[in-house]
């Protein structure tokens, strides 16, 4: 065998209509004209929803909450709020507001139906995702992520502002959406003129009509307050392809597939999926390699990125138009499974793997596991293929393996670190968290380690109530608690300036660009060096940004290797940081190069995520004694191994790594985390 992937003929029933779930459609150049309005509103009268529009509107006449359950490109996120508008919901300034999991789907889809409506975004349209709000008082549709709906509450618990929420993509089953899911049956109960629409391509309807039917003891179904609708079609069939043979290194068979398609497919773009940026960067490098030595006759090849820590400008350029005599292979995380349609893609090559967050409790670590994709993520990757036309899905697994794959992915509640999520419903009021009624209950243990790292933060008392400043501050910090309270105590410790750095650069990934081989690695490595310190990685970043505020040149970055669209966006995060800390009254100041000031001060903070080195030469967390490693990318990889560590990051490859190091001394774990850490628990290790 070449290792290469072969593929399995479909047979009569292969092609299979996918369960995702939206019609959206960017485009960042529309001319405006009576031909092209006309063909957007044909398009959009072809659409399945068409049909059922009316049906919506009576149903939200009757009920409270409606749980829709329609097809990929069947239109529900981009044409339900239209419909709303039209029927008159969003008299005297109400808003109609559409919950997005990720900020890049909540942008594109405003752009899509800001486009659809012949408006400018941000007017009749608009969107508000971190830090940046791209709305204004005559709004009326408004998408926006669950972490912004969050905070919405904080200022007005019963959403008083808004007359319809929709919530979409509910199958992905984040720790926000099932927050939310549980906080608006409240505010329903209270609210009886909100109505809310519960919106997937793949979810249990029954399961979320119970959850939400405020008469669920009464055996009548005439008095139901929530019911289902499903609407049925799509518009082009896909046919799926199968490895005949399992793939012995999918990064690999996704680009060998790709030069496949480009070699005996007809036009059409690509889409390709693979787990972390890391992956997906090595496949669009040698992609670019491939790309330079294309055949005449053969369609050109534009590799492009798509994942979340890619800067808002880079993500837009999948969905420019690609040129005739070209063909764009976007190469995504799950972050493009749903919620944004590329443009112009017709086939899907599917690696079969996802990354998942996954917290231990023992230990405190949050880790990211590479894992088998569920059957419901693999059916929408394969729905991105029949948006514009009957489509192709690849996938890199045998027809076995899909058969055994588990059908839906495990709600991110019952996986995930729930401190933010406590320390967030105690600053809505909800008291007794253990009580609260989450759509699916989390792991009592993961309760408890919530609580327990909020105590040891000082965000909550004895009582469990919030600490006034200290929770109430947290609770207003868009950071995780732990950041959050390195923030805080900075204003005390005198070093707030060095932090807000710090903290902004840890928001930016691939702040230093690594070259994969040749001169250019070992220059970069040299460069590179010239900012790196035995403190660690997060003394390393400050030093970075504030070599780069002497010069702020392009010129500079491109000498010493450095990321510019990334420290920029660092820029701008450190901006609206001390925005936010002048507003919470933390005073801004400098330690003036206090080094051992400045490493107390994150000890403060991230005192949970700490690691010695053991006698066997692997470094164990101090709670659990959980074997890790120093990341390659570390600048503590190449020098002598320090005894005592804190990480921000775990990554789980073919070992676990720690990533974004800083260098402690044991004593200051004792003297700023003395109800997490004992000096007897120290001493034994």
């Amino acid at each position: 065998m070449s290792g290469k992937p072969r593929f399995l003929a479909p047979g009569e029933n292969t092609w299979q209509e996918d369960k995702a779930d939206i019609d959206a459609h960017v485009s960042t150049q529309f001319v405006y004209n009576a031909n092209h309005s006309l063909a957007l509103d044909l398009q959009r009268k072809r659409l399945p929803i068409y049909k059922v529009r009316s049906h919506i509107i009576y149903l939200l006449e009757k009920f409270q909450t409606l749980v829709l359950v329609g097809e990929t490109g069947c239109g529900k996120s981009t044409q339900i709020p239209q419909y709303l508008v039209e029927a008159g919901w969003t008299a005297n300034g109400k808003i109609v507001g559409i919950t997005e999991p990720r900020r890049v789907a909540a942008t594109s889809l405003a752009s899509r139906v800001a486009d659809e409506r012949n408006c400018i975004l941000g007017a009749d349209v608009g969107y508000a995702i971190r830090f940046d709000d791209c709305t204004d008082e005559t709004t009326k549709i408004k998408y926006l992520t669950e972490g912004i709906l969050l905070r919405e509450m904080m200022g007005d618990p019963l959403l008083t502002s808004y007359s319809v929420i929709i919530l979409d993509e509910v199958h992905e089953r984040t720790m926000l959406t099932d927050i939310i899911m549980g906080l608006l049956k409240k505010i329903l109960r209270k609210r009886k003129s909100l109505r809310l629409i519960v919106s997937s391509a793949t979810v249990d309807a029954e399961e979320l009509r119970d959850f939400f039917n405020t008469n669920s003891a009464s055996q009548n179904r005439d008095e139901d307050t929530a019911t289902i609708l499903s609407v049925e079609g799509r518009l082009y069939p896909i046919d799926i392809y199968y490895s005949a043979e399992p793939v012995a290194d999918y990064v690999q068979a996704v680009v060998e597939t790709a030069l496949k398609i480009n070699d005996s497919e007809a036009p059409g773009d690509i889409l390709a999926f693979l787990t972390g940026m890391e992956e997906v960067d090595r496949a669009v490098s040698l992609l670019n390699e491939h790309a330079k030595v294309v055949k005449e006759g053969k369609m050109k090849l534009m590799p492009l990125p798509m994942y979340g820590s890619l800067p808002n400008n880079e993500q837009l350029k999948v969905f420019w138009r690609t040129p005739n005599d070209s063909r764009k292979i976007v190469v995504a995380t799950n972050i493009a499974e749903t919620s944004i349609t590329i443009p112009n893609v017709v086939y899907v090559i599917d690696c079969g793997f996802v990354k998942l967050p996954w917290f231990d409790i023992e230990t405190h670590t949050n880790s990211l596991i590479v894992a088998p994709v569920s059957k419901a993520s693999a059916d929408q990757r394969a729905g991105r293929a029949g948006r514009v036309r009957s489509g192709k899905a690849y996938r890199l697994y045998t027809e076995e393996a899909y058969n055994d794959l588990i059908a839906s992915t495990p709600p991110e509640m019952q996986r995930a670190d729930l401190a933010p999520a406590v320390l967030q419903l105690k600053a809505l009021g909800i008291d007794n968290v253990v009580r609260f009624n989450f759509p699916s209950s989390p792991p009592s243990k993961s309760l408890l380690s919530a609580v327990e790292l909020l105590y040891a933060l000082g965000a909550i008392d004895n009582d469990g109530e919030l600490t006034d400043p200290v929770g109430m501050t947290m609770a207003e910090i868009p950071l995780d608690p732990v950041f959050a309270k390195c923030l805080i105590a900075s204003g005390e410790m005198g070093c707030s300036n060095e932090i807000t750095t710090i903290l902004a650069m840890l928001q930016v990934q691939n702040v230093f660009v690594r070259p994969n081989s040749g001169q250019a690695a070992i220059k970069a490595r040299v460069a590179h060096r010239m900012f790196e310190v035995e403190e660690g990685d997060l003394m390393t970043l400050l030093n970075v940004y504030t070599a780069y505020e002497k010069y702020k040149t392009n010129s500079w970055c491109q000498k010493y290797f450095i990321n510019s669209k990334a420290i920029k966006r660092a820029t701008e995060i450190r901006t609206q940081m001390r925005k936010l800390i002048k507003k919470l009254k933390i005073p801004l100041s400098s330690c003036l190069g206090n080094v051992e000031l400045l490493l107390k001060c994150i000890t403060a903070g991230l005192f949970p995520y700490a690691a010695y080195l053991h006698y066997s030469g692997v470094y164990k967390t101090v709670r659990g004694g959980k074997d890790l490693h120093i990341h390659p990318n570390s600048c503590l990889y190449t020098l002598e191994q320090p005894q005592w560590v804190l990480f921000g990051e775990v990554v789980q490859t073919n070992k676990t790594y720690m990533r974004e190091l800083t260098v402690i001394r044991p004593e200051w774990l004792v003297e700023l985390a003395p109800h997490f850490y004992q000096r007897t628990a120290i001493d034994q290790t």
